[in-house]
């Protein structure tokens, strides 16, 4: 068994850069991958495309997720235990909304890089 904080691992990540969000690896096998997300007020990740199936957990904070129905994008605000799923392929990205930082734990099966 492995026990993880993805709060608290949320919390600690570090940036590469001050502009963009930080993000920490949680876990990583040949199946899976848990990525942590720490956006400050007014960052975001572009929305973008994966391979893999995404699942965006909130962990704290409030911001805005992004995604598609059919070929037209949208938006959904996001909260503190939402859970959206993302098909392969299908576009997401994410932002911090207000005055909060937005904590997310994203776990993408199969592990990127094995398709």
């Amino acid at each position: 068994m492995i026990a993880l904080d993805p709060r608290g691992a949320a919390r600690a990540a570090v940036a590469a850069n001050p502009t963009r969000p930080a993000t920490a690896i949680l876990h990583d096998s040949p199946d899976v991958r848990l990525v942590v997300f720490r956006l400050a007020p007014g960052q975001a990740v572009p929305p973008h495309r994966n391979a893999s199936t995404v699942q965006l957990e909130v962990l704290d904070g409030s911001g805005v997720l992004s995604g598609e129905s059919g070929s037209s994008p949208i938006e959904r605000a996001c909260r503190p235990g939402d859970l959206v799923v993302y098909e392969p392929n299908e576009l997401h990205g994410m932002r911090a909304a207000g005055d909060q930082q937005l904590l997310l734990l994203a776990t993408i099966t199969p592990r990127p890089g094995t398709r």
